[in-house]
C-alpha cells in the first residue's frame, strides 16, 4: 500500500521517472486502475449532493470506460499519426501512465465543500491536464512536451466526437428525422 500511495504522490508531482517506471511495470496496471477508481469515487463524492448515489456509481463506471477509450485513442494518435522515430508503446503502457495521471483527482472529494468546491474542481482539472501530458510524453517516448500536448488535444477532440455520436445514437436511436434530414 505504501508503494501505491508513494506512486500516486510522485505522479501528482509530475515525476517523469515515476511515469517511466509504471510504463514498463506491467504489474502496475491494477494500481493504475485503482487510481482511476479512487479519483472517480472522489469526484462522485464531491458532487453526490447534486447527483445522488446513482450518480456516484455512474461517474465511477464512466471514468473506467473513458480511461480505456482515451488510452486507445491516445495510442493510435501518438503511435500512428504523430509518432517520433523513437516512439514505441502499447496500450498497456498508456493505460498505466494515464491511470496514474488521474492521481490529483482524489482531491476532487473537496468539491463537496460549499463555496470552494468549484475552485478545487478547476485547480484539479488543470493539474490533471498537466499530469496527462507528462504521462503521454513518457509513454510515447517523446523528446518534447509540445508533441504530447498535440496528441492530447487531438485525442480529446476525437473522444468528444465519439461521445457526441454515441450520445446521439443512445438518445435518438438514430431515428430522429431532424438528424437525418427526413420529414417530421
Amino acid at each position: 500500500m505504501n508503494s501505491f500511495v508513494n506512486r500516486m504522490i510522485r505522479a501528482a508531482k509530475l515525476d517523469a521517472a515515476l511515469y517511466e517506471a509504471v510504463e514498463h511495470d506491467k504489474s502496475a496496471t491494477a494500481q493504475a486502475a485503482g487510481v482511476v477508481v479512487l479519483a472517480s469515487l472522489a469526484a462522485g463524492i464531491g458532487v453526490v449532493g447534486q447527483l445522488g448515489f446513482g450518480g456516484l456509481i455512474a461517474i465511477s463506471l464512466s471514468a473506467l470506460i473513458s480511461w480505456v477509450i482515451s488510452a486507445a485513442i491516445i495510442w493510435l494518435v501518438g503511435t500512428k499519426l504523430l509518432a517520433q522515430r523513437q516512439t514505441e508503446a502499447d496500450i498497456g503502457q498508456l493505460l498505466r501512465t494515464m491511470g496514474f495521471a488521474a492521481a490529483p483527482g482524489v482531491l476532487r472529494i473537496f468539491e463537496i465543500i460549499p463555496l470552494i468546491g468549484a475552485i478545487v474542481g478547476l485547480v484539479v482539472w488543470v493539474w490533471m491536464l498537466a499530469t496527462l501530458v507528462v504521462a503521454v510524453r513518457q509513454a510515447l517516448d517523446y523528446d518534447n512536451t509540445g508533441r504530447a500536448i498535440a496528441v492530447c488535444l487531438i485525442g480529446w477532440v476525437i473522444q468528444i466526437v465519439i461521445a457526441g455520436l454515441l450520445g446521439g445514437l443512445l438518445f435518438y436511436g438514430g431515428n430522429n428525422p431532424g438528424m437525418t434530414g427526413g420529414a417530421i
